[in-house]
């Protein structure tokens, strides 16, 4: 029999610590407000995760940045299979990835879905004992003490965000006289990400599920983008029709190929970045 419950009875890091202590193998299936999240176990560690249907080896790899899209695509259609470990095998004989860099992915998707469910407050679950991760994925067993840790200090670090920036149907633009240096600010993959759609037409929620943010995530670089004097907030958007959202624009410097985009599996299809944004962002900022 399956274990049935909600989050608002007991929490997900409840939920994570028993089945740690109690070394349970089986799949913990959460629908909450933003999505649904499954977590696999075996004998109390996390062994796979997929929040939305995301988790299978070349969505990863492309969110990772360690593999060219038309590279990867152009396997995947000669394999012909949805298997990881077999695109895997082959995305390393192609010397295109190494193994170590499929762990290192698979393992950071693991601990970034586990993070994300444990900021949320609410949602039905469901524990079916013995059931495995779907077939043909890539498993990495990990240790839930540290991940409990973080999703505990994540939960607290999320609320002052919010008291920061506690909306998200807010648009943010380039400020035209940044008041700090910019030129040693070092942002990560997903911080371009979110650059690339900065636009008074674009409100951070479409920003969020355009590039596959969680809240945490996208009030997290905002409002580091907005510390650092890049950017500032237009104002809220509530009630007009939320188009998807368009391109940065930044008139300065050269163009170059924009950054591989993110799979979109379960969600609407993100448009284009705007060709270039990223070396006229560099050249912008360089500029100052």
């Amino acid at each position: 029999m399956a274990l049935k419950g909600r989050l608002r009875d007991i929490s997900l890091t409840q939920l994570l610590n028993l089945i740690r202590l109690a070394r349970k193998t089986g799949a913990l299936t959460i629908n909450g407000r933003d999505g649904r999240v499954e977590l696999y176990f075996k004998e109390g560690k996390v062994i796979h995760a997929s929040l939305n249907g995301d988790g299978d080896l070349a969505s990863l790899l492309l969110k990772s940045g360690r593999i060219q899209e038309s590279k990867l695509q152009a396997l995947v259609r000669q394999l012909g299979t949805s298997d990881d470990k077999e695109l895997g095998l082959r995305l390393i004989n192609a010397g295109y990835v190494s193994r170590s860099d499929i762990l290192r992915a698979v393992r950071k998707h693991t601990l970034d879905v586990v993070l994300t469910a444990l900021t949320w407050e609410d949602g039905d679950f469901q524990f079916e004992l013995n059931k495995p991760p779907p077939p043909g994925r890539i498993v990495v067993p990990i240790n839930l003490d540290s991940i409990v840790r973080e999703g505990d200090q994540r939960q607290k670090e999320l609320v002052e965000l919010q008291e920061e920036l506690p909306d998200l149907n807010v648009s943010v633009r380039f400020t035209e006289n940044p008041g700090t240096d910019l030129s040693n600010i070092k942002l990560s993959r997903d911080e371009w990400r979110v650059i690339s759609f900065i636009n008074p037409r674009n409100t951070l929620a479409q920003i969020a599920r355009y590039s596959g943010l969680d809240e945490f995530q996208i009030r997290r670089i905002v409002l580091k983008l907005m510390q650092n004097g890049l950017v500032e907030i237009v104002g809220p958007q509530a009630g007009r029709p939320q188009p998807a959202p368009q391109g940065a624009s930044i008139s300065a410097g050269k163009q170059m190929e924009r950054p591989p985009s993110r799979p979109a599996r379960s969600k609407p299809k993100a448009p284009a970045v705007e060709k270039g944004v990223v070396r006229r962002l560099i050249n912008f900022i360089r500029g100052l």
